[in-house]
């Protein structure tokens, strides 16, 4: 009787701890566990980022930091698709003055090559950990490429309709325009040591530009 007498404060206590620690969890949003791990990243590189270091630097426990994530790769995944599928998204406004549907793309990808490139995570991956940049380029398509490649495919069809863009396959277009963009992506900032970027770019321009004129 005694030891039951104990053991119910005890367990109510522990109860009472783990609803306070959900309603903590539940309060911090994901972006606050994500602008710590890019803060991380940043510092520090993805290799030697932790969630535990996540935690620290966003003021939470580690548990509510696993409650979302269960490891630093699944983490730093949901980063980089929200740091450049955003940036993908605000190269979209680049577009806003385009005489017609091939302009208005053509404006968006070069918009798209400088922010990424000028991206500070963007640029610490692949000044600090290449490697993990690697697999995207010669074993398979991210969420942010795939995202990119779902925006080439509508406006490349919207230009098919309005007749600015050559007619063609819509998959196979949309691929090749995304491995363009890709390729001076990565590439620009050694690309442009001894070339002027600004011309280089007006380059990637009219080769985007001729290669869609119907």
């Amino acid at each position: 009787m005694d030891v039951k007498r104990h053991s119910e404060p005890e367990e109510a206590s522990s109860a009472l701890a783990g609803t306070r620690s959900r309603q903590t969890s539940a309060r911090v949003s994901d972006d606050v566990l994500l602008d710590a791990a890019r803060a991380c990243v940043l510092a520090v590189g993805v290799r030697r980022t932790t969630l535990a270091e996540i935690a620290r630097t966003a003021h939470v426990s580690r548990m509510t930091v696993y409650r979302r994530f269960p490891d630093v790769r699944s983490v730093l995944a949901a980063l980089m698709t929200r740091e450049f599928s955003g940036l993908l998204k605000q190269a979209n406004h680049a577009g806003d003055e385009a005489v017609h549907l091939r302009d208005r793309l053509v404006r968006i990808a070069a918009a798209a090559v400088t922010a990424l490139s000028a991206d500070p995570l963007f640029r610490t991956l692949l000044d600090v950990d290449p490697e993990l940049v690697l697999p995207y380029i010669v074993e398979r398509l991210g969420a942010t490429q795939n995202f990119a490649e779902q925006v080439l495919r509508h406006l490349l069809e919207a230009g098919h309709q309005d007749g600015s863009i050559r007619r063609a396959d819509v998959v196979t277009q949309a691929r090749s325009i995304l491995l363009v963009v890709q390729s001076f992506a990565f590439s620009l900032r050694p690309a442009t040591a001894d070339v002027d970027e600004q011309a280089l770019l007006a380059e990637f321009r009219h080769v985007l530009d001729a290669s869609l004129r119907p």
